[in-house]
């Protein structure tokens, strides 16, 4: 009787000791993640705070205005931040058309047995090394690699191809120079591992059960990734892109040596152009006064595009999810 009352006392104990630690993990967790809101809180706020003076000069007219003048109006300033916002959104917009079913597909390919497991190791394992380059190297590459690869490409679909306006060479644009299209290339590479390494990871976390029971039902195997692994794993894949966009549209060093830097808007992808992050790491350095403001404003103008591209996917996934519940 001794004997389990001390059992039961040390069993109790026991409980009570991962009771407490239980309590103490959830209260860390719980402080991680309004650590991470506060965080982002503060960093909205202090943008924001710095962005009122452009806000009070220029209004809402920051965001249709072309000219970024630094020694107009008295040395005071003119600034406008619409061609920047069409290269982010254009730029951003190249990338997912590329990385997406790149990605995708690779995601497939790697998760569904296509391979042997070794091989498939290995792949994943090039992938993913493709997040570790810095992106001052892709950039370099870009210069002495891409650029003079794609002239020629530049060359033919001007010459065949120009009369649709997104693939002219405009008058003064030389094939094979810096623009949108080296620059939407790049984007899409860096953006590639993030897309592949989280839809694969979605793809290969679903049940067996899934797959077994769509081939038991007759379907073929591409009917059964396309009808119903990919729905199954549709938030994960969404999640990866965003993912995936919110690096394109944020990056600057890659951008800033491709994209050619100028802030104007043409209808072709040959020509060069600008973007909100590469705007803020070619001039932040030497900006004061009002100009530093109107960087801090482009910075907002970022940050609400970046949060509503976040809501609109949050919105696509609730409405995939509603129509296979």
């Amino acid at each position: 009787m001794v004997a389990q009352s001390k059992f039961q006392q040390d069993t109790r104990s026991r409980k009570d000791i991962e009771k407490r630690f239980d309590d103490i993990f959830i209260t860390l967790t719980k402080g991680f993640g309004w650590g991470i809101a506060a965080v982002l809180i503060l960093m909205a706020l202090t943008v924001a705070w710095q962005a009122i003076p452009a806000l009070n000069e220029f209004g809402l007219t920051f965001l249709l205005k072309s000219a970024w003048n630094p020694v107009a109006n008295d040395g005071l300033g003119n600034y406008g931040a619409w061609p920047m916002i069409v290269g982010t959104l254009i730029s951003s917009a190249m990338a997912l058309v590329i990385a997406v079913p790149l990605g995708l597909g690779t995601a497939i390919f790697l998760s569904e047995n296509f391979l042997p497991p070794k091989i498939s190791t290995i792949l994943t394992f090039m992938v993913e090394l493709l997040a570790a380059i810095p992106s001052v190297v892709y950039g370099l590459w870009g210069i002495y690699v891409l650029i003079p690869f794609l002239e020629p490409i530049e060359k033919f679909i001007g010459n065949y191809f120009g009369w649709f306006p997104i693939f002219g060479l405009p008058e003064g644009v030389r094939a094979g120079g810096p623009g949108m299209f080296p620059a939407g290339i790049i984007l899409s590479v860096m953006i590639l591992p993030i897309i592949t390494a989280i839809a694969r990871d979605s793809l290969a976390s679903l049940p067996p059960d899934l797959r077994q029971a769509s081939l038991g039902l007759g379907a073929t195997r591409w009917g059964t990734i396309i009808r119903v692994l990919i729905p199954a794993a549709f938030s994960g894949i969404v999640g990866g892109i965003m993912l995936g966009l919110g690096r394109a549209m944020g990056e600057t060093m890659a951008v800033t040596m491709l994209i050619g830097n100028a802030n104007s808007i043409q209808l072709t992808l040959f020509a060069p152009a600008n973007t909100i992050a590469s705007l803020m790491a070619n001039q932040f350095a030497e900006a004061s006064g009002l100009q530093l403001s109107a960087l801090m404003y482009a910075g907002v103008v970022l940050f609400v595009l970046t949060l509503l591209v976040n809501i609109l996917a949050d919105w696509i996934v609730n409405q995939v999810k509603a129509r296979y519940e």
